[in-house]
């Protein structure tokens, strides 16, 4: 602890010192700390310069017995792709910390194993005030309505609308598939193949549904179509098949960056250039696109930005404020280096 003038400065400054610094009571600076409207302007701006004069920092555990909150929230997920869970634990992380709350990530299951009773059992033990749900876990039939029942403000992230959610933040992916779809038909290409995601995942039927239905309104039809898993090991097994058609295709779409980079990375070995020789397009829109070389053409998704969004609106719930219940997010189509015409 450090001494400035007469005050207290540090760890051991109290909220008695905050009132006596800014001579209100403690039960107003109590107001102030919880967010309490029952303070005016004046009074609540001279509280807020004796905090930070003081260095005051309100104990978790005294906000946590004077509001009925734990201040912790918790991010629920089942994604393996590092690039982007780091980038949305981060982006809500900083929401978190600017609301004055901590962020608890929990990875659970998602098929018929007991997956809703995993998450029930993490908010329960956890003492979560409400959670953010990351798909393809938000698709998990019943999981919505356990939480309702549990009186759990959740909000959730989805290609598609799911009911039961207090509010949903929905990404356009069906319809930015259209686009790589319509990109790809523009640049010429007739031989197109695509690897797409999981089948059972929401994600992979709406990208699948998008790039199909698009082509076929341009009378373009796959020549060939290998499902992977999101992973770099399926991309590069999808693409040891799909370039081994003979006449190959000369465009492929993967329904992510990751897959996609498998792709390339194929290609290579078989000595074809991208995008001289074969055009390749992701979706995600991850850092891994600008790493690789070419640079990927690829669809943006921003689930950082996404994943803060969707907390901000959470904390509004918790809070009590009014709020969107439906945000849809457009996906961009952003065109680098991977795609071109097709060879002559």
């Amino acid at each position: 602890m450090t001494e400035q003038g007469n005050w207290a400065i540090g760890a051991d400054v109290t909220i008695a010192d905050v009132a006596d610094r800014a001579q209100v009571s403690i039960r107003t600076v109590s107001r102030v700390i919880n967010g309490s409207p029952k303070v005016n302007a004046e009074t609540r701006a001279k509280i807020v310069d004796a905090i930070a004069a003081l260095g005051f920092r309100p104990s978790a555990r005294a906000r946590g017995l004077a509001t009925g909150r734990s201040y912790l929230i918790g991010m629920i997920h089942n994604d393996g792709n590092v690039l982007v869970l780091g980038d949305v634990h981060r982006c809500v992380a900083n929401e978190a910390t600017a609301q004055g709350y901590e962020v608890i990530a929990h990875a659970t299951l998602t098929g018929q194993d007991g997956s809703v009773e995993d998450v029930l059992d993490f908010v329960r033990r956890s003492r979560v005030d409400g959670v953010v749900i990351l798909a393809p876990v938000s698709g998990v039939p019943g999981l919505a309505d356990a939480l309702r029942t549990l009186g759990i403000p959740a909000v959730a992230l989805a290609s598609v609308r799911l009911p039961g959610f207090d509010a949903m933040l929905v990404s356009g992916e069906r319809h930015a598939a259209v686009r790589v779809a319509e990109h790809i038909v523009a640049l010429g290409h007739r031989r197109v193949a695509h690897v797409s995601g999981p089948p059972a995942m929401l994600s992979a039927q709406e990208r699948r549904a998008g790039f199909r239905s698009a082509l076929a309104a341009a009378g373009v039809a796959l020549v060939g179509e290998e499902a992977g898993d999101y992973s770099f090991e399926s991309g590069v097994a999808a693409a040891e098949r799909l370039l081994s058609i003979d006449p190959m295709p000369t465009a492929i779409f993967a329904a992510n960056d990751i897959m996609a980079a498998g792709v390339i990375k194929v290609a290579a070995s078989r000595r074809l250039v991208v995008p001289r020789d074969l055009t390749v397009i992701g979706f995600d829109g991850s850092l891994l696109a600008r790493m690789i070389v070419p640079a990927l053409t690829t669809v943006q998704r921003p689930m950082g930005e996404m994943a803060q969004m969707a907390a901000r609106c959470l904390f509004d719930i918790i809070a009590k404020r009014s709020v969107d219940t439906l945000i849809e997010v457009d996906l961009p189509l952003l065109i680098a280096e991977s795609s071109a015409p097709p060879p002559a």
